[in-house]
């Protein structure tokens, strides 16, 4: 008992002097912190966003027509838009469903990515063949079009947005995960479950999962930001988040008629866009050269 104690204790020691060395490598590189800061900025502005935003109001959907089209001032930070609503306070309120999106998009998408791609790389077989030619199927039709598609069949919701866009997202970490699975299921440490008669869930989840997981994070943090991106794509032309959910795609869309004349509409909720994914891709591109990634996502 005390031996297995102690094996135990030495792994523990070992994982956390694994995870100081990494943190020590991410923390050297500029661009990853960077990417971090970024990213807590929009956490900060979603978790904050009743406190921060001057008029949170205007993100529930009060009009003041007599404020229409205001330009960016010390009242308005960002403008109004033609309904007279603060863009500032509408922004903060944007970034909770993108970051709800993401979030909630990849809990369904790598679950079912991974257990699939973890059960056609290590049975192989026909099990294989059916799992990866459906995903085939899958990733054949872009990923943007599948959700876009998806969307206009069970109904323009928020709600619904994600649902489709995970539907179009798990065949990525399946195909990843099976691949990887591949790779490694003739190590030695997987030998050696066998040989002791652990069943193929253990063997699966207990051994090889946590061995591939450094390149599931990598994409995990890479996807998020193409997620925001395909959600603010539908809600853009009017298949996702509907008016007057603060949402920067829906923001972008009413903002388009009025470029030339009032060109904050549209610009501000873009560039938050544009922040947020880049954000994210620093942190991938820092968590891939931490964890040795090959450039495969």
């Amino acid at each position: 008992m005390a031996e297995t104690e102690n094996q135990t204790f030495d792994t523990w020691t070992e994982q956390g002097e694994r995870l100081y060395r990494a943190w020590v490598r991410l923390s050297s590189s500029k661009v990853s912190l960077l990417g971090f800061g970024m990213l807590l900025v929009v956490i900060l502005c979603a978790v904050f966003a009743p406190e921060l935003a001057p008029y949170p109001g205007d993100a529930a959907g009060a009009n003041h027509f007599d404020q229409a089209g205001e330009p960016p001032s010390t009242e308005h930070y960002f403008g109004t838009d033609m309904n007279g609503r603060d863009i500032f306070s509408r922004v903060l309120f944007g970034a909770r469903s993108s970051l709800t999106m993401g979030i909630l998009v990849l809990s369904i998408a790598i679950p079912v990515g991974t257990s699939l791609g973890l059960v056609a790389g290590y049975v192989g077989g026909k099990t294989n063949a059916i799992i990866m030619r459906t995903v085939d199927m899958f990733l054949a039709v872009p990923a943007t079009l599948l959700a876009l598609a998806v969307t206009a069949i069970i109904g323009p919701t928020l709600t619904n947005e994600m649902l489709a866009i995970s539907i179009a997202w798990w065949p990525w970490f399946a195909r990843l995960v099976q691949g990887e699975v591949q790779s490694v299921k003739e190590e030695s440490f997987v030998e050696a479950s066998e040989s002791l008669g652990a069943s193929k869930f253990h063997v699966m989840f207990k051994e090889i999962l946590p061995n591939i997981m450094a390149p599931v994070t990598v994409k995990a943090t890479i996807d998020m930001g193409f997620v925001i991106l395909i959600g603010a794509s539908l809600g853009f032309l009017g298949l996702g988040a509907q008016p007057p959910t603060p949402d920067w795609g829906v923001m972008i869309a009413q903002g388009r008629a009025n470029l030339t004349t009032a060109w904050w509409i549209a610009t501000f909720p873009g560039l938050a866009i544009s922040f947020t994914v880049l954000g994210l891709n620093l942190i991938g591109d820092g968590l891939r050269d931490v964890l040795d990634v090959e450039e495969q996502l």
